[in-house]
């Protein structure tokens, strides 16, 4: 009898490994996934705004803006701001993320 109890322990645990190795790779892939959909929209957005003409000139009231700690907002600032929102609003991102991405395109 204890053979048995044996051979179904380790069936058992054989079974819930199993399922725990799956349930991570699921798991694993949907968060994989959402993370490169994310970063696609971001790169996209990027790059067609690296050509813009008024977020490129925006550049030097961004650095004032990120300087200050976000005390001095230039009115080229406030334009890109509008800007990126209005071509990207699924960015959920503040205007000092905003302000240091345009310092880094």
């Amino acid at each position: 009898m204890s053979r048995l109890r044996l051979l179904s322990a380790a069936a058992l645990l054989a079974v819930a490994a199993n399922a725990s190795a799956t349930s991570f790779i699921v798991t694993t892939d949907a968060v994989v996934g959402a993370l490169k959909s994310s970063s696609d929209a971001t790169s996209d957005v990027s790059s067609s705004l690296r050509d813009n003409k008024v977020v490129i000139a925006a550049r030097d009231d961004a650095a004032s803006f990120v300087a200050s700690q976000g005390q001095i907002r230039g009115v080229k600032l406030e334009s890109a701001l509008d800007l990126i929102r209005h071509q990207a609003p699924q960015l959920n991102a503040t205007d000092a993320q905003l302000a240091q991405a345009i310092l880094a395109i």
